[in-house]
């Protein structure tokens, strides 16, 4: 089997990247093409990415540099 490290989006890492990208909820939703309810939904934990939504958060990432590790604790995700 491939030791393949997963990316999890949980709520602090989608915050703690938007936050990275200085941008509202909205305006991260208008650059993933998708709604700010969506956002705030990934953000309170109400929902996770996953699918697309988690590779297209995961490109976004590595192109604005934000740096964390798979799995980290949350507290491991401040700049």
């Amino acid at each position: 089997m491939k030791d393949k490290k997963r990316r999890e989006w949980d709520s602090s890492r989608v915050r703690a990247l938007r936050d990275h990208m200085g941008l509202t909820q909205q305006e991260m939703a208008d650059q993933l093409g998708t709604r700010q309810q969506t956002i705030s939904e990934w953000e309170t934990g109400m929902y996770q990415p996953r699918g697309a939504s988690s590779k297209l958060l995961t490109m976004v990432a590595e192109r604005a540099g934000f740096e964390y590790e798979a799995n980290a604790p949350e507290t491991g995700l401040r700049k």
